[in-house]
């Protein structure tokens, strides 16, 4: 049953992570309903493929600073003026001019799984995310920083991710991809809330600690 357990983690952190409406999840639908279900299958694994490299880099980052305490509140430093610009940058994306979004049209099932992987590059915010995560349930003794542990961990995030792409390709039809929500529509501003909050908490942290 330990071995179950990061198998679990992984699953459920990035389950998680992927469930809210996002670029990646929202592509999926969108192929979808656009090109077919298999299409956006291969989007989807090509998402992952690119998950499985981010889990595997911030869980060995995240191994770097469990054993380097030292350096924490060098990243937290760190962190606050990351976490301060993205939330600049995410309002100022939410008060640009929305344009009519292109649809997707490729050619070939590979150019598909290639556009899943660089979509997956250039969100950068799992990174972060699985390095706390990680450090968190090292903290708890969920998991261990030992190579067993780190790729079932790996394992399940990306089973997890791939399987809320499955159901964002399952569930969601066109209509409701075309139609914007309320999440789509503000989305920048719900991101840039999260990251001036996070960057406040930990500038508290800083001062007090």
């Amino acid at each position: 049953m330990n071995y179950f357990l990061p198998l679990i983690l992984g699953f459920t952190a990035a389950s998680i992570g992927v469930a809210p409406p996002g670029l990646l999840n929202m592509t999926a639908a969108k192929v979808s309903a656009v090109d077919g279900r298999n299409r956006a299958i291969i989007f989807a694994l090509g998402a992952s493929v690119t998950v499985f490299f981010q889990t595997y880099i911030a869980v060995l980052f995240a191994k770097f600073i469990d054993r380097n305490p030292d350096i924490v509140v060098l990243l937290q430093e760190i962190g606050v003026f990351i976490f301060s610009a993205l939330t600049v940058y995410f309002f100022w994306a939410g008060k640009k001019k929305k344009r009519k979004e292109e649809e997707i049209r490729m050619r070939s099932k590979t150019s598909r799984f290639f556009l899943g992987m660089l979509l997956a590059f250039l969100n950068l915010l799992p990174i972060p995310y699985h390095v706390v995560i990680s450090i968190w349930c090292s903290r708890k003794g969920w998991f261990f920083f030992n190579q067993s542990h780190i790729s079932l961990f790996v394992l399940g995030s990306v089973t997890g991710s791939f399987l809320m792409f499955y159901l964002y390709i399952l569930f969601f039809k066109k209509k409701d991809v075309d139609k914007p929500s309320f999440l789509m529509t503000n989305g920048n501003y719900i991101i840039g809330t999260v990251t001036g909050i996070i960057s406040l908490f930990t500038l508290f942290k800083i001062i007090t600690s």
